[in-house]
């Protein structure tokens, strides 16, 4: 009868160790607050396996406007931010909401539209130029209005174009309030221009007569960065796991699986971690 009580005794120890081990096993993960644009890309189907297989933690992206998600980072929802927005990501760091704003990676900012081209914008390089062209011509065009950083930045090009497209909210001017590639079909559907992300417009498959229209201004550049979320602000935040994160996408194998994600034998992204950060 001793043998057997010892036998119990060892088997709840051991089932014990074994939860404790689980437990363990399962808090090896982290939130990452980003956006729709990595997402749809496929970039984070293609990174997060091999960080896993690095390190065994798991990453849990949250994809929404960069806007949002830097709001639910301030809000404590996440352990790390990687978005596309630099002045909001610094205010963010300003504010004391994260720890370091390191550049992580870069692509561009493009106009597609129907052929048909009703404004005639085609081979433009000048961005606030081509969008002064479609509201002369009140040519449709679709806006996220999510206040992403692709709203961000589109807002920066009606600014410097002279024309404030809110006038024609409803008319000519279409505001979806979603993700870029929900916003994409309703350009398609519409025969509306739309400003996108080039990688998500290279991932996107119901692109119709759809092209690209304009490309080339310096003004289009699309710069990624990464923070992780101050834990001082933030108790819940796992800075260790985050940090590794952070550390694994900067380093040089981290920024080499950037370069390496394609389609169609064509780079989504472009890794320059050691250009700067703040």
């Amino acid at each position: 009868m001793k043998c057997v009580g010892f036998l119990k005794i060892g088997m709840v120890l051991a089932g014990g160790v074994w939860l404790m081990a689980g437990a363990a096993q399962a808090d090896q993960s982290i939130i990452v607050q980003s956006t729709t644009s990595t997402q749809n890309s496929g970039l984070y189907k293609h990174l997060l396996p091999i960080f896993k297989d690095k390190t065994g933690i798991q990453v849990n992206v949250v994809a929404v406007g960069t806007g949002q998600a830097i709001k639910n980072a301030r809000n404590c929802d996440g352990d790390v931010l990687l978005v596309h927005a630099k002045p909001a990501e610094e205010k963010f760091v300003e504010d004391g909401y994260g720890v370091k704003r390191s550049d992580l990676m870069y692509n561009d900012f493009i106009i597609v539209g129907p052929q048909s081209d009703p404004a005639k914008v085609a081979g433009m390089k000048s961005a606030p130029e081509a969008l002064k062209k479609i509201a002369g011509a009140e040519a449709n065009f679709a806006s996220r209005g999510d206040n992403s950083g692709t709203h961000k930045k589109e807002k920066r090009l009606w600014k410097a174009s002279g024309i404030d497209p809110a006038s024609a909210s409803g008319k000519w001017y279409r505001e979806t309030g979603s993700g870029m590639g929900a916003t994409l079909n309703t350009g398609v559907g519409m025969g509306a221009y739309v400003m996108t992300d080039r990688a998500t417009w290279i991932s996107f498959k119901n692109k119709g007569d759809f092209k690209i229209l304009v490309e080339g201004d310096d003004d289009l550049f699309n710069q990624y960065g990464i923070i992780l979320v101050n834990p001082k602000k933030c108790p819940n935040v796992k800075q260790a796991e985050g940090q590794k994160f952070i550390d694994w996408l900067v380093s040089k194998d981290g920024q080499k699986a950037i370069g390496d994600y394609k389609l169609g034998g064509k780079q989504l992204f472009f890794p320059n971690a050691d250009k700067g950060q703040s």
